[in-house]
C-alpha cells in the first residue's frame, strides 16, 4: 500500500493523537510509508486505510494507529456513498420501493426485496393469502443468493490474501447462480422480482429443471473452493487464530448471522423466528467453536451446503405443484396485485397480448384500475411494523411506518453489515496490519448496506 503523499503530516490525526504522524494508505505496498516512518524514527504512526483501498470491501474508511507493525487502535469510518436509499423510498410507492431497496446489498439484493415485502404484507394484513407458490419461489430465490453472498464473501477474502484462483472459482460458482436469476427474474442483480403481494412472475417452463441440472456444478464448485482454502497449510496460518470476536463480545455489540454462529451460538431467524415457512424445511443451523477469522469460513462453506438441501426441497414442491397445473403467485386481491401479466414477446419481455387485449379492448375499468395502480399505488393502513429475516451476514430488519397514503411514511433497515462493522476494532487491535485485511474480510460488510 503506497501513501498517497510522501512525507508525512504532523498533529492532524484524530482526537488524542496530536503530534502524532499521520500517512494515508491508497493500496500497492507498505514500502514509501515504512522509510517514511523510519527516517521520522517515529514508531507511533496514524493510517488512513481507504476508503478507496481495494482490500475495504467498498468505501469504508479504517483509521489505523500502530506502532510498528502492531494495530494499537482501529476505527471505521463510514458514510461515503451518499446513496439516500431510505429516504428516496419515501417519495415512491409501496411497490416502487422494492427497486430501491434491492441496491442496499448488492452482494445479496433478494434479502432485502423479501423483508421489505414481508413488512408491506404484514401492514396490509394480507400475510396468510399469499399464494403458496410465491411463498415457494422466494424461498428458493433467498437460499441461492445465500449461496453466492457467501461465495463471494470467501472468495473475495482469498484474493485481499493473494490467492487470486480463490476468487476466480468463487466467481466461476456464482455465475451459476447469477444464471438462474436471469432465467427468472431477467436480471443478474437489482431484481425488483419480489413484489407486494407476491412475486413479478412465475417460474418460465424447464426452470426447476435447470436448476436442478446446475446443483452438481456449484455443490462440486463448493467443495472444489473448500479443498484449496480449509486444506491450505497457508491458509490456515492466515485465519486461525486472526481476528478473534468471543461470544461475550459478539453478544454486547449485537453482532449475529455467522459471526455469533462461529462463536457457538446456533441463532438463526428463520429456526429463531420461522418465515415463508422455514419451519416446513429440514436443514441444520452450523456452529463452531473458533470464534475467528478460520471458524466464519467454515461456517459459511457449511451454510451453502444447508442452503442447497433447502433448494432441493423447494424444488420438489414446485413440481409437485406443477402437476397440479398452473398456481398462482400473487395476491388475489386486485386492489393490491400488481397488474402487468408479463410474457416474452418478438420484442422482449413485457405484457402479454392477451392482457393488453383485454384491457385496451373489453374493459375501460380494467384499463382504468392498472393505470392508477401503477401510477398512484395502493394505499397501507395507518400503522407501523418491524419485520426480520436471515440475510446472510446477520438478521435484516424492516421498519415500515405508514400513514395510510400510497407511500411510506418513514422506511429503516437493520442492515447486519453495519452492526457486524461495530466489532472491527475488537477484531484488529494487538494483531498486526496484515491481519486487518482478513478481519475486515471475515466479517464480509457490503457497504452499500452500511451507508443504505
Amino acid at each position: 500500500m503506497a501513501a498517497t503523499f510522501p512525507q508525512a503530516t504532523r498533529g492532524a490525526g484524530p482526537a488524542g493523537t496530536e503530534g502524532v504522524h499521520e500517512f494515508t494508505a491508497a493500496g500497492g505496498d507498505w514500502d514509501e510509508i515504512s522509510a517514511e516512518a523510519e527516517r521520522l524514527g517515529d514508531e507511533r504512526i496514524v493510517i488512513n486505510m481507504g476508503p478507496q483501498h481495494p482490500s475495504t470491501h467498498g468505501v469504508l474508511r479504517i483509521v489505523l494507529e500502530i506502532e510498528g507493525e502492531t494495530v494499537t487502535e482501529a476505527r471505521a469510518g463510514i458514510g461515503f456513498l451518499h446513496t439516500g436509499i431510505e429516504k428516496n423510498m419515501e417519495f415512491r410507492t409501496w411497490t416502487q420501493g422494492v427497486t430501491f431497496c434491492t441496491r442496499m446489498d448488492y452482494v445479496a439484493p433478494l434479502f432485502q426485496e423479501a423483508a421489505y415485502c414481508l413488512a408491506v404484507e404484514k401492514l396490509l394484513g394480507i400475510t396468510d393469502d399469499l399464494p403458496e407458490r410465491a411463498t415457494l419461489i422466494r424461498v428458493l430465490m433467498m437460499e441461492l443468493n445465500r449461496i453466492s453472498s457467501h461465495i463471494v464473501a470467501i472468495g473475495t477474502g482469498g484474493n485481499e490474501l493473494g490467492a487470486t484462483t480463490m476468487m476466480t472459482i468463487a466467481f466461476r460458482e456464482r455465475e451459476e447462480i447469477l444464471r438462474i436469476f436471469e432465467a427468472i427474474t431477467g436480471l443478474r442483480m437489482n431484481h425488483a422480482y419480489i413484489r407486494p403481494g407476491g412475486v413479478a412472475q412465475d417460474l418460465a417452463p424447464g426452470t426447476t429443471q435447470m436448476i436442478r441440472d446446475a446443483i452438481p456444478k456449484i455443490r462440486d464448485g463448493i467443495g472444489e473452493l473448500e479443498k484449496l482454502t480449509l486444506a491450505n497449510p497457508i491458509f490456515i496460518g492466515r485465519q486461525k487464530g486472526v481476528g478473534i470476536l468471543p461470544l461475550a463480545g459478539a453478544m454486547a455489540l449485537g453482532t449475529a448471522g455467522p459471526m455469533l454462529r462461529s462463536a457457538g451460538v446456533p441463532f438463526d431467524l428463520r429456526r429463531a423466528q420461522p418465515y415463508c415457512g422455514y419451519e416446513n424445511y429440514d436443514f441444520d443451523i452450523i456452529t463452531d467453536t473458533g470464534a475467528d477469522a478460520y471458524a466464519r469460513v467454515v461456517v459459511r462453506f457449511k451454510e451453502m451446503r444447508e442452503s442447497l438441501k433447502i433448494v432441493q426441497q423447494v424444488l420438489d414442491r414446485l413440481e409437485a405443484q406443477d402437476r397440479k397445473g398452473k398456481q398462482p403467485v400473487m395476491v388475489a386481491d386486485k386492489k393490491i396485485a400488481w397488474p402487468a401479466q408479463l410474457s416474452v414477446g418478438s420484442d422482449g419481455q413485457g405484457n402479454s397480448l392477451e392482457h393488453i387485449r383485454q384491457i385496451m379492448g373489453t374493459s375501460m375499468e380494467a384499463l382504468i384500475h392498472h393505470f392508477k395502480l401503477v401510477t398512484e399505488g395502493f394505499r397501507v393502513p395507518a400503522g407501523q411494523v418491524y419485520q426480520q429475516i436471515e440475510h446472510p451476514k446477520g438478521p435484516l430488519g424492516v421498519h415500515l411506518v405508514s400513514d395510510g397514503g400510497t407511500r411510506p411514511y418513514r422506511v429503516h433497515f437493520r442492515d447486519p453489515s453495519f452492526n457486524n462493522l461495530q466489532s472491527l476494532s475488537i477484531l484488529c487491535e494487538g494483531g498486526t496490519i496484515a491481519d486487518v485485511v482478513i478481519s475486515v474480510a471475515s466479517i464480509d460488510p457490503v457497504l452499500g448496506g452500511v451507508d443504505r
